[in-house]
């Protein structure tokens, strides 16, 4: 049967108004007593009641608002699935804002809450809990419907994977594999070095693969043996695997991870010509790093900011400071392949952007090549150079574009039409008699200017920023390295999930956290208008 509406008092008690006296810091558990209602109301509660089949026995579940809130108090704390469960019973601002005050036992068991999380990806209602607070901003704030001023910026997400080397990761998804058959057997992970003895590679049962081979590391001969030591491990577990009569598939499932990374890390064509195989040089494309987590990837926020695990991507509303959308990418994703999903969440909520400030990496974006013709878009513009710094010539500022005519004219007037997108090259012999031709160019071939798909904005971009009003625009952009800091505070600097949809659904509740700081600091009154 489908869950009832939960109907929680709206005026507080004579015990929940001494608690809400007494609360002096977590000042979101008052705001969330006073406003719950507002932010579940009965609307957005029957969307949540979908989430469950309606059927004609057994027992009514959980209301889904009241565990919809409880995921939003843990992102606020910041705790786990149990300690979720034992805040309802030894925390009273817990019970204040759940409405179970001095409950003696939990109001629901941790599968439950974990059942609805699951329930509440798939469906993609996260998003909507995100769209709710923007709403209730709108209702209690004055928001207001309205075109968007925003900003977007990224920070990284450590993931929650183990990252290891290639020997390691290559047995590990060996001895996950073995432990699956171990389980699946009823011998347990206690008998993990019988079960690999008995597939022939008893090192694989060790608790430290590089123990167990004991080899000089510092020594290449030795390290290139081990590789062949592993990678026969590789074939003999995959043979013992493919051997077993109604094999789990989460047994094969590593053994694919274990020849992803072979795949992905070795050179195998080296043993072709009679010699061992090698570890290759350099990093393989999208290369994975952990095994637990198969979405991890090598990246960099900066050249000296290295990730291992994920990207958050916050849009900020910088008239009211709210997050009305969010993303998530692998670390190696170039920033501007988040956009889509930004997209779809304003699309969701019907809204539009006037501005938007960008650095430079989203200057690819989605968002800016198939902007609307009144959406302005402010970035700090590339650095436009041309020859060495000790003899500058002619850059590309120094040529004049008409983009209503398409044409070009260089500094000595010579007019050459182009189109975006192309090349202008310049004629050999007139470049050879210009008077300019030592401040411009050395080739023997003349001039030639390349003309970017977006030249037109890049140009205003460069304009823009000579202005002291383009310079201060371009500042605003900082109110949204403040809400990623805001986030990172409360969602921290390592991934709490594996893979990226379960870490955006994190993102989103954090996002939701702090759109309710927002509205809880504007004025009484104004909340009251």
């Amino acid at each position: 049967m489908r869950p009832k509406v939960w109907r929680p008092a709206v005026e507080p008690s004579a015990a929940e108004q001494v608690i809400i006296r007494r609360v002096r810091r977590a000042k979101l558990f008052v705001f969330l007593r006073a406003h719950r209602h507002e932010l579940f109301d009965e609307a957005f509660q029957a969307e949540l009641a979908g989430l469950y089949v309606d059927a004609s026995h057994g027992q009514p579940p959980v209301p889904p608002a009241q565990l919809a809130l409880a995921l939003v108090v843990q992102a606020y704390q910041g705790v786990s699935d149990d300690e979720v469960i034992e805040a309802t019973v030894m925390d009273r601002r817990w019970q204040l804002v759940l409405d179970c005050l001095d409950a003696e036992h939990p109001p629901f068991a941790k599968g439950t809450l974990v059942g609805f999380r699951a329930r509440l990806i798939e469906a993609g209602l996260d998003r909507r809990l995100v769209e709710r607070t923007v709403e209730l901003a709108a209702a209690t704030g004055g928001f207001g419907s309205r075109a968007l001023r925003a900003a977007l910026d990224s920070s990284p997400l450590w993931g929650a994977g183990r990252v290891e080397d290639t020997l390691n990761l290559m047995g590990h998804a060996l001895r996950k594999a073995l432990g699956v058959l171990a389980r699946q057997q009823g011998r347990g992970l206690t008998d993990l070095a019988g079960i690999a003895a008995q597939a022939g590679t008893p090192m694989v049962g060790s608790s430290s693969l590089k123990a167990a081979l004991d080899l000089d590391w510092d020594d290449p001969v030795a390290r290139d043996h081990a590789l062949g030591l592993v990678l026969a491990a590789v074939d003999a577990v995959a043979a013992f695997v493919a051997a077993q009569p109604d094999a789990d598939p989460n047994a094969a499932a590593s053994v694919a991870v274990a020849h992803q990374v072979r795949d992905q890390d070795v050179d195998l064509a080296a043993g072709d010509a009679g010699a061992s195989p090698t570890l290759r040089r350099g990093v393989a494309k999208d290369r994975r790093i952990s095994v637990e987590d198969g979405q991890m990837r090598h990246g960099r926020k900066s050249r000296s900011t290295l990730i291992d695990g994920y990207k958050r991507h916050v849009l900020t509303d910088l008239d009211s400071g709210l997050i009305p959308a969010v993303g998530v990418t692998a670390a190696n994703a170039p920033e501007a392949s988040v956009t889509g999903q930004i997209s779809d969440d304003l699309a969701a909520q019907q809204a539009r952007l006037a501005e938007l400030h960008i650095d430079r990496a989203y200057l690819s974006s989605e968002l800016v090549r198939e902007r609307a013709d009144d959406l302005a878009i402010y970035c700090k513009a590339w650095q436009v150079r041309n020859g060495p710094s000790h003899a500058p010539r002619f850059a590309k500022p120094a040529f004049r574009l008409d983009f209503e005519r398409g044409e070009l004219t260089c500094p000595n007037q010579v007019v050459m039409a182009f189109r975006l997108g192309g090349t202008v090259h310049f004629p050999a012999q007139t470049c050879t008699a210009c008077p300019l031709r030592e401040r411009c160019t050395t080739s023997t071939k003349g001039r030639s200017v390349h003309i970017h798909p977006d030249e037109r904005l890049l140009a205003e971009l460069r304009q823009r920023q000579l202005t002291p009003h383009g310079r201060a625009k371009l500042r605003e952009r900082v109110a949204v390295e403040h809400t990623l800091a805001h986030v990172g505070q409360w969602q921290g600097r390592r991934a709490r999930y594996i893979g990226i949809r379960k870490n955006l659904f994190d993102l989103r509740r954090v996002a939701v956290v702090h759109n309710l700081h927002v509205i809880a600091r504007q004025p009484a009154d104004q909340r009251a208008a």
